[in-house]
């Protein structure tokens, strides 16, 4: 059996150093969503992460572990909004210089909250430039440390600790749902479950065109997708990351695709029932639920609403 990129051990140390830092986000229950599911449901809210979102967790992790020389060089990052956010917020409070490159279409909420942690922002073209390309083109230029939002085993550590948490506050989980960009959630996640309970099922949540990582899973092999154009801006992603991909393989069930329609029906859920501000990617794992996407026989469900940066004119939208 091949070699996984992480190991149970490395989340372990990632939530060590993350104590103290990160914040232990809390798992909300209701008994109308249960009545709705036909299943006991807990909500894993990353939406109460520092910076918004899970993505904190990882990028802590990985700056924290760098050398006095790399720190004073600093750290680089791509990404649509919370992994700019998390690297962001991680740089400064290690006292790091931070360079991110967003896209031209990165939500204004993500755009300004990046720059409001002290990190200079370096807008591209998502329709015709490379973002890994251009990413590693920038921190070479200035002699940063390329901090990648998933394919990186420190990330992928880092964000395991999500379901670590999960686990320890809610230990008989039959089940586990997880939203799906790059992998760096699932990946470090599922290890993590099955690690704590291998009897865990497992399940990730793509929406509808952007399904690599679903296509990857049936096909045995990473699968390159158009860019896709859904509502999710963290699952905009075009293929699994090379070191994520196997522990998907390896522990993940099955990937449940929902609409974006889907999505927002569980936005406005979450919303006008729970009172919860969550961002569409962090309500994809939950519209998989609702949808009934999971096999009858799951019956204690974890669910990780991975994020709440969510664009005002959306949340506009969903409250009228």
């Amino acid at each position: 059996m091949n070699q996984l990129a992480i190991t149970f051990d490395d989340i372990q140390a990632a939530a060590a150093r993350l104590r103290g830092i990160a914040n232990r986000t809390p798992v909300h229950t209701s008994r109308t969503l249960d009545a709705m599911t036909g299943c006991q449901v807990f909500l894993k809210c990353e939406n109460f992460q520092r910076g918004g979102a899970f993505k904190f967790r990882g990028a802590y992790n990985a700056i924290s572990q760098l050398n006095a020389h790399e720190r004073q060089r600093g750290v680089a990052a791509y990404s649509s909004g919370n992994h700019a956010q998390g690297v962001a917020l991680a740089a400064r409070l290690l006292d790091v210089p931070a360079l991110i490159c967003m896209p031209d279409d990165a939500p204004s909420v993500k755009l300004e909250a990046t720059r409001g942690y002290g990190a200079e922002v370096l807008i591209y073209e998502r329709r015709t430039v490379n973002r890994e390309e251009f990413g590693a083109a920038a921190a070479a230029e200035r002699g940063m440390t390329l901090i990648p939002p998933y394919n990186h085993p420190h990330i992928m550590a880092g964000q395991g600790t999500t379901a670590l948490e999960l686990l320890e506050h809610v230990p008989d989980l039959d089940t586990l749902l997880v939203p799906v960009g790059g992998g760096g959630l699932i990946s470090g996640c599922a290890l993590a479950a099955h690690s704590l309970r291998p009897s865990i099922r497992i399940f990730g949540v793509e929406t509808e065109g952007a399904d690599d990582t679903k296509l990857s899973l049936d096909r045995g092999t990473r699968i390159c997708v158009p860019p896709p154009t859904t509502i999710a801006d963290g699952m905009r992603t075009e293929m699994p990351g090379e070191l994520t991909f196997p522990v998907v393989q390896r522990y993940v069930e099955d990937i449940l695709i929902v609409s974006d329609d889907d999505v927002i029906a569980a936005l406005r859920f979450l919303l006008l029932r729970m009172k919860l501000i969550v961002e569409p990617t962090g309500a994809v794992a939950l519209a998989a639920l609702l949808r009934g996407r999971l096999p009858t026989e799951c019956q204690r469900v974890g669910v990780v609403l991975s994020g709440g940066n969510i664009a005002p004119s959306l949340l506009e939208q969903l409250w009228s």
